[in-house]
């Protein structure tokens, strides 16, 4: 009879030992999931915020980079570098204006598909004028052919 409360004052110590084998990984769990919706919300939003319908292509996609600048021209002909709006006539002296480090970067040009060629040949021509030579112009996927 001893032994039997022996061994039963043992496993109570024993017990209070053990370290504990399970992991909850329901908060884990959660808190991937909500990394997870985050990170879908925030890549299918567009990069830049001007409203421009662009034309079809079945051009290969370009590769984004950090020191890229992003103009885009919108149903109006208004222009924006980035997200602001350049005034009329203004465009040279915007660009001058942007900082350059040592080379010049690569320019991501969005035309809306009403406007005229003429246009965005225009506006071509002043980064041409300006030193930008790497000019990536932007359009949507389309799966048939021209």
């Amino acid at each position: 009879m001893g032994m039997g409360v022996s061994s039963s004052a043992r496993r109570g110590k024993r017990s209070r030992r053990a370290a504990m084998a399970e992991i909850n990984v329901t908060p884990l769990v959660d808190v991937m999931l909500v990394l997870l919706i985050i990170f879908m919300v925030t890549v299918t939003l567009p990069a830049v915020g001007v409203p421009v319908e662009l034309p079809e292509s079945r051009a290969a996609p370009v590769e984004e980079k950090p020191d890229q600048i992003t103009i885009s021209i919108d149903r109006q002909g208004v222009i924006y570098i980035e997200d602001e709006a350049v005034p009329a006539g203004a465009l040279p002296q915007a660009l001058e204006a942007l900082d350059r480090g040592g080379e010049p970067p690569l320019i991501v040009l969005r035309g809306d598909r009403s406007l005229d060629y003429g246009r965005v040949m225009r506006v071509m021509g002043e980064l041409g004028r300006a030193g930008f030579t790497s000019i990536s112009l932007v359009t949507d996927g389309s799966v048939s052919a021209p």
